[in-house]
């Protein structure tokens, strides 16, 4: 039979994709852009900067991003590692989408891909993006042409068959609208943690963590990653199987303690508050908190092993990604 054996959590950040010089560049840009309190109101940088009275400008050097950015990418070569021992047969990948596939004509809160393969190809910039910051959003995606990873079809069918049985509504596809290739939440880990292993099946999974009204609970992403993990346990097949998050902490500005809340609570096996955690709290890039969640419930059976938080500032007024990386394992 087969059971997940795995489990990893990576934050996909630009600032990931970036060079120590093009960290220097988010701090000039960053007030041109739109952000939230911790009541999920709308604040201004400006308003952000009062607030922030100095706290974050030693965390605001070249020397402090170098550091920032060592700490990162170790930790994303750790966890590449820890996927190449595990030996998988499957990844399923929990991620979002930005609007990079699913527009508002149809926004589905949960979706299991079953395609044989799924394409990865550069995807076209934005009109508002500098050329610098278009580069970084370029490196998730291969340079040039297409790459189709391959998908076990067989199990994200059983996976979507499973879910319905027990009554969650799931939307799924066997191909991207448009004939376009795979957002940034899946083509990160293609790139960045499955770069020595191209043909490794994934199985993508996608929760609408971003755009209202349909995102799903704290409660109910836990509720999906218990059930993901009852379908891969009932799938017939023996297979090895692992679960990664894709995305987050807290984000466009840094809440370090409610970030290290969230990882206690995972380390900590606390269900209680991690389905109770505040809407509030999820909106923006935060709310990529969600996949977390879900892999979470997935993951009751496996200890935390090892989390490494890195909060990387990039503006005085405390702008920027509260980094995580996780791997659960026997």
């Amino acid at each position: 039979m087969a059971g997940i054996v795995l489990g990893v959590g990576s934050s996909h950040s630009p600032m990931l994709n970036a060079t120590l010089e093009e960290w220097t560049r988010f701090a000039p840009r960053d007030p041109t852009l739109r952000y939230f309190d911790r009541d999920g109101a709308p604040i201004g940088y400006e308003a952000l900067l009062e607030r922030a009275a100095g706290r974050f400008d030693g965390e605001c050097t070249r020397e402090r991003f170098a550091e920032r950015l060592r700490e990162a990418h170790a930790a994303l070569d750790r966890l590449a590692g820890e996927i190449g021992r595990a030996r998988l047969d499957a990844l399923v990948i929990v991620g979002d989408d930005q609007k990079e596939l699913f527009l508002d004509d149809n926004v589905p809160a949960l979706l299991v891909y079953h395609g044989p393969t799924i394409a990865h190809r550069q995807r076209p910039a934005k009109p508002e993006w500098v050329d610098w910051f278009a580069a970084i959003q370029s490196r998730y995606y291969a340079e040039s042409g297409s790459i189709h990873f391959p998908v076990d079809a067989a199990l994200a069918r059983h996976i979507v068959g499973h879910l319905v049985a027990h009554e969650f509504d799931v939307s799924a596809s066997d191909r991207l609208p448009r004939d376009e290739g795979e957002g940034h939440a899946f083509a990160f880990v293609h790139r960045r943690l499955l770069q020595a292993l191209p043909q490794l099946p994934v199985v993508p999974v996608f929760l609408n963590t971003y755009y209202p009204p349909n995102q799903p609970t704290p409660k109910r992403c836990y509720a999906i990653g218990r059930a993901l993990r009852a379908a891969v346990e009932s799938y017939p097949s023996p297979a090895r199987v692992g679960v990664l998050a894709s995305g987050g902490l807290s984000h466009f500005v840094v809440d370090e303690a409610f970030d290290r809340s969230i990882v206690a609570a995972l380390r900590d096996k606390d269900a209680a508050a991690l389905t109770t955690l505040p809407a509030q709290r999820l909106v923006s890039g935060s709310s990529e908190i969600r996949n977390w969640i879900a892999a979470a419930g997935a993951l009751e059976h496996l200890p935390l092993a090892w989390a490494e938080y890195v909060p990387a500032y990039r503006s005085p007024a405390g702008t920027g990604t509260g980094l995580c990386f996780a791997a659960w394992r026997d």
